[in-house]
């Protein structure tokens, strides 16, 4: 009889949230607070799960999005009362991993990614091509930083250092995140801040996971055999974007794609 009375569940409910590709870099496939915002309410809200399983495959990317997105899971999960498990997939490094860490046990396959707990800045110089090519770059600005770390100028040693001292405070902030969620489960191992990666069993012997586990024979041997997943994906659209939009998402999927090639992907 129970069955039939509405909004009432008939066992265990896990909410199964994917959590794939680069995070917060412009294209349709990126994760960012904004798009997962509606898409987490509903995972933790909806029919009063018993858990929230985040599905992770992410090489990292916006550390600003990466904390939106982590201080979001954390919020939801004290607020509606719902541990949450990471189940990580090929890679949850750098970014991934700050995402990763928001859940209550972070589990991993034996062949899966880990880490990287670390910042990184990337550009080009040109400055040296536009002066073959007969090319003055000519900048006027209001303010002596305006200017930083312009590739079409040489590089500058001030600039190098502010940036570094940047990239510093960002990493102290990470390690901070990952220190405070994971706590006595973090061993004393000096590469663990230092951007080195883990793999599976290794990763978890450091601490950085709970376990080797796969998502399903996991959340069954918590709530049992009877347990239901309820999936929750975000929305594509079925026609791409025209214009400058189509060049933008192929540059931001150009961009992933090298993210993900950092670990052999």
């Amino acid at each position: 009889m129970k069955r039939w009375i509405p909004f009432m569940k008939s066992g265990p409910v896990v909410s199964v949230v994917r959590l794939q590709g680069a995070i917060g870099m412009g294209g349709r496939s990126s994760l960012s607070d904004t798009s997962l915002r509606s898409l987490l309410e509903r995972a933790f809200t909806r029919g009063k799960p018993d858990a929230v399983a985040l599905e992770i495959n992410s090489p990292g990317g916006s550390p600003v999005q990466s904390s939106l997105i982590g201080a979001r899971i954390r919020r939801l999960s004290e607020e509606n009362e719902v541990p949450v498990f990471a189940f990580v997939e090929d890679v949850a490094a750098s970014g991934g991993y700050w995402i990763a860490s928001a859940a209550d046990e972070i589990w991993a396959d034996r062949s899966s990614i880990l880490g990287s707990i670390g910042v990184i800045s990337s550009g080009f110089g040109a400055h040296v091509f536009l002066q073959r090519q007969g090319i003055e770059r000519r900048v006027h600005t209001a303010g002596n930083s305006k200017s930083m770390l312009d590739p079409f100028r040489p590089e500058k040693e001030e600039d190098v250092a502010r940036l570094n001292r940047l990239l510093g405070q960002l990493h102290e902030t990470f390690i901070t995140q990952v220190r405070v969620r994971r706590g006595d489960k973090l061993k004393q191992d000096p590469d663990l801040f230092t951007g080195e990666i883990w793999v599976g069993e290794a990763a978890q012997h450091v601490g950085l996971a709970d376990g080797i586990g796969h998502l399903v024979p996991v959340m069954k041997e918590r709530f049992g055999d009877k347990v239901k997943f309820r999936r929750y994906e975000a929305r594509r659209r079925l026609l791409p974007r025209l214009g400058l939009a189509l060049a933008e998402d192929a540059l931001s999927t150009i961009e992933e794609r090298a993210a993900y090639a950092r670990f052999g992907l």
